[in-house]
């Protein structure tokens, strides 16, 4: 089994103060998120063993407040920043996954952007969380994380349609949810 993890970098400012996207910050909320979902990483097990991150500044941030957030209560990761990772569609997004993820590495978290990486969760979604699939159906907010199981041996033969959503989170439904 092999389980993937797709979180959505947290809410940031509009635009960066160079006028490049891949520039745009944090705000104040994206990093209390950021945090916030950390935290939720950290208490509900299994954790990622392999993370890879958009290089885009915003995405590196996510992770590290994030990381920062759940490091006293699970084992380091492998870290990668990827470039492909900015502004990929689905596709390309499922083939690094494939292609670029350990093969000793069962439990994956990507940290990118959108629109890719709320097709890509619509794409992967076969089966599982009806609630989950409901709330994921029309976006994936900042900071919203979809977790996905395959009943696959290696990263090269998960595919669109396969998955099982195992559940997802958000801030926001977090909030809802009272914690």
């Amino acid at each position: 089994m092999r389980r993937l993890m797709l979180l959505r970098h947290a809410k940031t400012e509009h635009d960066a103060p160079s006028g490049r996207d891949r520039d745009r910050q944090l705000d104040k909320r994206g990093r209390l998120d950021a945090a916030e979902i950390g935290d939720w990483i950290g208490d509900h097990p299994p954790f990622p063993e392999t993370v890879l991150v958009s290089p885009a500044i915003r995405a590196h941030q996510t992770w590290e407040i994030a990381w920062e957030a759940m490091k006293d209560r699970v084992p380091s990761p492998q870290i990668e920043l990827l470039p492909e990772l900015y502004g990929a569609d689905p596709a390309l997004l499922l083939q690094t996954i494939r292609t670029v993820s350990p093969a000793d590495a069962r439990r994956l978290l990507v940290v990118g952007h959108n629109p890719g990486m709320h097709a890509l969760a619509l794409a992967l979604t076969g089966s599982g969380d009806a609630a989950g699939r409901n709330a994921l159906a029309d976006n994936l907010p900042t900071s919203g994380l979809a977790i996905f199981d395959f009943a696959a041996d290696g990263w090269a033969n998960i595919a669109f349609r396969r998955g099982k959503l195992v559940m997802f989170v958000s801030p926001k439904l977090l909030k809802q949810a009272g914690g």
